[in-house]
């Protein structure tokens, strides 16, 4: 079951549910509305190899803003860390954000219990779009779980910015 607003504030106060910068006039019906840090980055490679890391270039959003292009992918992150030992999560775009052609965690919204940290965003969009640090680009809900919970130790644990890929770790050394 989904929770609340009421009840993720309910939980954020007993420390069962993690968020940074907690404010709780970013609380809505049955999620919470989290920003845009200012780092970015997208892959400088043509081609990306599943068994490489891939090469990055990075920048960072200012208070002018960032202007994202189509048919580029971005990777940016949130302002603020967020998750749970207690729930799973998901995040989403704003109604706001998606209807001006922002796409935001298109293939991997699920956040796993006890990942807590602040996310890495999958972005890309229709058409040029300036964003700007601060602003409030998504939002997360926390989902209850049934059976014996387990933590989230994945690749990603501990991240503190905007991650590219890791995918390249499952194939170990490569040549």
């Amino acid at each position: 079951m989904i929770l609340t607003g009421a009840e993720i504030r309910r939980e954020v106060q007993a420390g069962r549910i993690y968020i940074d910068d907690f404010d709780v006039s970013r609380l809505e019906p049955n999620s919470y509305g989290f920003r845009l840090a200012q780092d970015v980055l997208w892959y400088e490679d043509d081609v990306l190899d599943c068994r490489k890391p891939p090469r990055v270039v990075t920048g960072r959003l200012s208070s002018e803003g960032f202007t994202l292009e189509p048919n580029r992918f971005y990777l940016c992150s949130t302002m603020e860390a967020m998750g749970s030992p207690h729930y799973a999560a998901t995040l989403y775009a704003c109604r706001s954000v998606s209807t001006l052609g922002i796409w935001i965690q298109f293939s991997a919204p699920l956040g796993h219990s006890g990942a807590v940290f602040r996310w890495t965003l999958e972005m890309a969009v229709a058409h040029p779009v300036r964003v700007y640090p601060g602003m409030t680009i998504g939002k997360l809900a926390f989902w209850s779980m049934q059976g014996d919970g387990a933590l989230y130790h994945g690749r990603y644990s501990g991240s503190s910015s905007t991650v590219a890929s890791r995918l390249s770790q499952e194939f170990g050394e490569m040549p």
